[in-house]
């Protein structure tokens, strides 16, 4: 019987530290995790090898993350799960404006994340 591969999620995210701390989070609790550090990063990755799950900050360096989500849907339609990870006001708000499938808003606690990776694409 073949395992299945553990889940992929991608965090496009500038803030090296957050970035660090999703990172080794999510690779604790089962996942694959892998990272860029703007839009036009995350998009590369994704030609690489489609993970399960985006995680997206909004602003960001070189391409943001209206940008990166319109150009992710150009290409890949729907089959990518977007989650909206913002210090903006309303990240809910932030969310519908890009038609992502989840939102947490900065700060946030370690198992909020969690439990919105786990509600999205399930546990590794």
């Amino acid at each position: 019987m073949t395992e299945r591969p553990r889940p992929l999620v991608l965090i496009v995210e500038d803030d090296p530290d957050l970035l660090e701390l999703e990172r080794d989070a999510l690779a604790e609790k089962g996942y694959r995790v892998a990272t860029a550090a703007n839009g036009e990063e995350g998009l590369e990755r994704i030609a690489e090898e489609q993970p399960q799950l985006v995680l997206l900050d909004m602003r960001m360096p070189v391409m943001d993350g209206w940008t990166f989500a319109r150009m992710l849907r150009d290409r890949y339609g729907r089959r990518i799960p977007l989650a909206v990870i913002t210090a903006a006001e309303d990240s809910k708000l932030r969310a519908d404006e890009i038609g992502a499938d989840a939102d947490l808003g900065k700060p946030f606690e370690m198992r909020e994340l969690f439990e919105l990776v786990a509600d999205t694409i399930g546990d590794p």
